[in-house]
């Protein structure tokens, strides 16, 4: 499940673990879609492009401290049979990568969540999500130990809002008693949609305040991915990366720490 790249810098980005930089992004196993019929020509099957794709999003993941992917592919045909999470973090010298096998689909392609960090997870766990079909998951990474720690759950939902509404119920369980959360990914649904008020109402995630729009990544309509961070966790900045490395823009936050927090994750780094 896990695997640290023993080759990779253990250098932080974040200046003395005040801040931590949080980047999500729906990759579409490495494809680089700018259109919709791209889906079929570029997502689904084996393209060159895939590869230099990933590293240039490798590239723009230098600054950031922790990294979540959905829709990474574990390693089959459609990829090359190159483990998607892995590759990207060692390409940008990060020394932790774990992620989380999903919906298979023959030996063609089966999707992932991942988990690509500057600083080593106390534990990672993995968590299907209930759902009439199955194949989605939550993948769970605890930082640091006790009452200060940090739990970061990626997760990629479902499309329809009464699935959502189950598997964010589920989530809620998991961060109910997280002193510290963080939940970040494809959500399929609008920061104000009545499954994440739920999840609000259950857990001390809050609300992002102007969430930037992410899909489609070529005219951006719809904010459907996101960074959610509990209330005593503080996010000063909320964007997207310019650059689209698939039908999603990566969504960016920097976030302030209690000083709890902090002397808990300069130990973990």
């Amino acid at each position: 499940m896990s695997a640290p790249p023993g080759s990779a810098s253990s250098t932080s980005t974040t200046n003395g673990m005040e801040r931590l930089r949080l980047l999500s992004c729906n990759i579409v196993a490495g494809a680089s879609v700018g259109r919709y019929r791209d889906y079929v020509t570029r997502s689904w099957l084996p393209h060159p492009g895939k590869r230099a794709n990933l590293e240039a999003l490798a590239r723009s993941m230098e600054e950031f401290d922790v990294v979540g992917l959905q829709e990474a592919d574990a390693g089959t045909l459609r990829s090359g049979f190159v483990n998607q999470t892995q590759y990207v973090a060692e390409s940008a010298g990060f020394p932790y990568w774990s992620h989380q096998p999903n919906r298979r689909v023959s030996r063609l392609a089966q999707s992932a969540n991942g988990l690509i960090s500057r600083i080593e997870p106390t534990e990672v766990i993995d968590h299907p999500l209930p759902g009439r079909i199955p194949g989605r998951g939550a993948l769970l990474a605890r930082f640091g130990s006790g009452a200060d720690a940090l739990s970061v759950v990626i997760s990629h939902l479902s499309l329809g809002p009464e699935a959502r509404m189950r598997q964010l119920g589920f989530i809620a369980e998991l961060l109910a008693d997280a002193p510290h959360a963080v939940l970040m990914g494809d959500l399929n649904c609008a920061a104000d949609s009545p499954e994440l008020r739920e999840l609000y109402r259950k857990t001390t995630l809050t609300p992002p305040i102007a969430p930037p729009p992410t899909f489609p990544s070529w005219r951006p309509r719809r904010a459907i991915d996101h960074i959610l961070v509990s209330e005593n966790l503080q996010i000063d900045s909320l964007w997207t990366l310019p650059q689209a490395f698939s039908d999603h823009l990566p969504v960016a936050a920097s976030v302030t720490l209690p000083r709890g927090l902090q002397q808990e994750l300069r130990r973990a780094a």
